[in-house]
């Protein structure tokens, strides 16, 4: 992988993260975890090139979000879809969900992503904020996307690092 930056991400946000999927993980004292996400976007806020990523209460990958100053995105080959399916159907509460999607976790400094990525982004928390059924505009939205009310921490992080196959 080379390192580029933000800029250079040649490839539409939409697809990337809408369409493609994406995979959240981050690290936890001596445990990895990572969860599918397709929700977020790429942008700049505070003047730095940041990624907003959304993740439901219940999610375990939350756990190891909330602890850690960093986290990574990754995104990978469309041959990897029934994996990206499985790591978020799965809870790594339950078992070793990226040992048995036969991934491979390597480590930017303390932050862990995946070799099998094409794209991936370090990113490094800025702030959180919870939605809450009075932050919705659109009530429709609640009733069609948060019938059980677990509605979503956001997350807007720097990018520190792309890296690129």
């Amino acid at each position: 992988m080379r390192e580029i930056s933000p800029e250079q991400i040649d490839k539409n946000a939409f697809k990337l993260i809408g369409e493609d999927w994406m995979l959240i993980t981050a690290q936890k004292g001596d445990k990895t975890n990572t969860m599918t996400a397709s929700w977020g976007g790429l942008g700049v806020f505070c003047n730095k090139n940041v990624a907003f990523t959304f993740i439901r209460p219940q999610r375990y990958t939350k756990e190891f979000v909330d602890e850690a100053d960093t986290f990574s995105i990754s995104v990978l080959p469309d041959k990897y879809r029934e994996q990206l399916a499985y790591l978020g159907k799965v809870s790594g509460r339950d078992e070793n969900k990226i040992e048995k999607a036969g991934l491979t976790t390597v480590f930017d400094g303390e932050t862990p992503y995946f070799e099998e990525a094409q794209l991936v982004i370090i990113c490094k928390k800025m702030c959180s904020t919870d939605l809450e059924k009075e932050s919705f505009i659109q009530p429709d939205l609640c009733e069609k996307f948060f019938p059980k009310n677990d509605y979503h921490t956001l997350y807007i992080s720097e990018i520190t690092k792309v890296l690129s196959k």
